[in-house]
């Protein structure tokens, strides 16, 4: 694994760091494929936007490319965080904050072997996601929903769970989005209320807009995802992978899922 910290292989990070003591912060993670950051302007696009709506000063593109490039070589994928920097104790921000910026390169984690040509097994998770539209779309580092939402199975039954918000509305699995087939057309969740906009969800929409076949964005319920013909789900390391079984419901491949992974490779 190879670490920048503001930039500096023997960096440090403060333990009063707020992204530590709070969450107070961002972070993305960027796929690396043919020795380069798949994405990149639409990751860096989205955590300029997250530090906007956050207050927190972005770091200059420029630098951010750098050290991804210099943290990618011999990785399979770049995790950046962007914290609001150091502070006294206490949730009020510092007046002056120093952002800090964390750039770390990693071996692939484990994907579930065939999971894009084959698909996934997936139920529905009971932890719920709470409705903060402040927050809603961010990649922020407040995760935990969904460790306790992944925590909720560990047999090998199940290799993805569904996540519902407050409301019962499907809003995405733990660490993906979700697309659904619905009357011959593609159906996504809003996410004007929590969810994160994924990468991939963007990919996948501008490659079916590109085809002529637009996807939807509306809100869905279970009888929604439970009745459509087919599944996918979405984030920037593994791709689309589909679903093939919903809580023992068997469902077929949709061939959009290969020919989007395929465009993938070539993207």
């Amino acid at each position: 694994m190879r670490v920048l910290v503001d930039g500096r292989a023997d960096g440090r990070i403060d333990p009063l760091d707020r992204g530590l003591q709070y969450g107070d912060g961002l972070f993305e993670t960027i796929a690396i494929a043919g020795g380069r950051p798949r994405f990149l302007d639409w990751h860096l696009e989205r955590l300029s936007e997250g530090a906007r709506r956050l207050g927190i000063a972005a770091p200059a593109a420029a630098v951010l490319r750098a050290e991804i490039a210099e943290t990618s070589l011999g990785s399979q994928c770049v995790k950046v965080l962007l914290t609001r920097g150091s502070g006294e104790r206490g949730y009020r921000a510092p007046r002056n904050p120093a952002p800090r910026r964390i750039v770390l390169g990693f071996d692939r984690p484990f994907i579930v072997a065939g999971a894009a040509v084959t698909g996934v097994r997936v139920g529905w998770c009971r932890t719920r996601l709470g409705r903060n539209p402040v927050l809603a779309g961010l990649k922020h580092l407040n995760r935990l929903e969904q460790v306790l939402a992944r925590s909720e199975w560990d047999d090998g039954a199940m290799d993805e769970g569904l996540m519902q918000d407050e409301h019962g509305l499907v809003i995405s699995a733990t660490q993906s989005n979700l697309f659904a087939r619905l009357d011959g057309r593609w159906v996504t969740p809003r996410l004007d209320h929590c969810g994160v906009a994924g990468v991939m969800r963007r990919a996948f929409r501008h490659w079916q807009a590109g085809r002529g076949a637009p996807v939807d964005e509306r809100e869905l319920g279970i009888a929604d995802v439970e009745r459509a013909s087919a599944l996918v789900l979405t984030n920037a390391l593994i791709g689309a992978w589909p679903v093939r079984e919903l809580a023992g419901r068997h469902l077929a491949v949709d061939p959009d899922v290969p020919a989007f992974n395929a465009w993938l490779g070539e993207a």
